[in-house]
C-alpha cells in the first residue's frame, strides 16, 4: 500500500516569496512544492460543504469526512506519495482547524512582506500590460490607479483578502501552527531562512542553490490570470531596490503594517524567520 507522504502548507501574501520559496525548495527531490496556488483547498472546501449540508449530511461519520478530505490532497500528488508536499493555497490560513485535525504535525509557512512594496509589486504588474487585462482587478475598476489600488486593500483584493485571513490567524487560536517567512530575510540570506524550515519542519537536508532558481510552471498559469510574470522568478536570490509608484496617501496608510517585527509578535505562537 502508498505511503501517504508528509504534508505542510505554504500560504501568506501574495508577492511576499512563497514562489521563489517553493522554487528553492524544490532543489529538494524529497519535496514536492508547487510555486502556485493549487486546487486542493478549494476541492476540500467545497467536499466539506457538500458532506455537511443538504439531505446527504447524516450519511457520512466522523472518520468518513476526515479519510474523503485527506483523499483529495494525496490523490492529486499522488506520484509523489511517501516524500513531503508542500501545497500553497492562501486558503490555508482559513482551515488551520481543519489542518490541526487532518495532519497533526503540519506546519504553514506564511510568506510576509512590506505591506507597501507588496502592494508597490502588485500594481507594477499591472500596468505592465498597456491593454490592462489581469483579472487581479475586474475591469470596471481598472482605470486609474486609485481605483486599482482600493479594488486590491478591499476584502476581496488579492492584498486585502490574503492580510485578513493572515491576520486572524496570527491571532488566533492555531497560531503555533504557523512559520512567518519575511521576505527580506529570504532575499538577502536564503540558505538561512532554509536552514530554520529544515529544522522546523524536519526536512531532509539539501545543499540548496540560490543562484540557480526555476520555476517551470508558472507560464500557462499567469497567462489565465491576465497577469503575465505573476509567478516568474529570477535565477539568482537578490533584494532589488527600486522607487516606489504609489501616491503618497496610499504610502502613508500601508507603513507601520509589519507586526511580525514588533517585540511583542512572538508571543502569538507563531514561528517567526527575519
Amino acid at each position: 500500500m502508498p505511503v501517504a507522504p508528509s504534508v505542510h502548507f505554504i500560504s501568506g501574501l501574495p508577492r511576499a516569496g512563497s514562489t521563489l520559496l517553493a522554487a528553492l525548495l524544490s532543489q529538494n527531490q524529497a519535496i514536492t512544492a508547487h510555486g502556485r496556488t493549487s486546487p486542493v483547498a478549494p476541492m476540500m472546501i467545497r467536499l466539506s460543504s457538500m458532506m455537511a449540508e443538504g439531505e446527504h449530511a447524516t450519511d457520512f461519520t466522523d472518520g468518513q469526512r476526515e479519510a474523503l478530505l485527506r483523499g483529495v490532497l494525496e490523490t492529486y500528488y499522488g506520484p509523489e506519495r511517501g516524500g513531503i508536499v508542500l501545497d500553497t493555497s492562501r486558503e490555508w490560513c482559513t482551515r488551520l482547524a481543519l489542518i490541526e485535525r487532518l495532519y497533526p504535525a503540519a506546519k504553514v509557512i506564511c510568506c510576509v512582506r512590506d505591506p507597501v512594496w507588496i502592494v508597490d509589486s502588485l500594481e507594477r504588474l499591472i500596468v505592465r500590460d498597456p491593454i490592462l487585462s489581469s483579472r487581479l482587478v475586474p475591469i470596471g475598476q481598472r482605470g486609474t490607479q486609485h481605483d486599482r489600488l482600493e479594488y486590491l486593500l478591499s476584502r476581496e483584493g488579492v492584498f486585502g483578502y490574503a492580510w485578513r485571513v493572515l491576520t486572524e490567524a496570527f491571532h488566533g487560536p492555531f497560531a503555533h501552527r504557523l512559520v512567518l517567512v519575511d521576505y527580506q530575510k529570504l532575499a538577502t540570506d536564503p540558505l538561512s531562512v532554509l536552514a530554520s524550515l529544515t529544522r522546523c519542519l524536519g526536512l531532509p537536508p539539501c545543499a540548496y542553490d540560490p543562484t540557480n532558481v526555476v520555476n517551470p510552471d508558472a507560464a500557462s498559469f499567469d497567462r489565465a490570470l491576465g497577469t503575465p510574470g505573476l509567478h516568474t522568478v529570477r535565477p539568482v536570490v537578490t533584494l532589488q531596490s527600486r522607487n516606489c509608484i504609489l501616491p503618497p496617501d496610499v504610502i502613508s496608510r500601508l507603513q507601520g503594517g509589519m507586526f511580525w517585527r514588533k517585540p511583542q509578535a512572538t508571543g502569538q505562537g507563531a514561528r517567526i524567520i527575519a
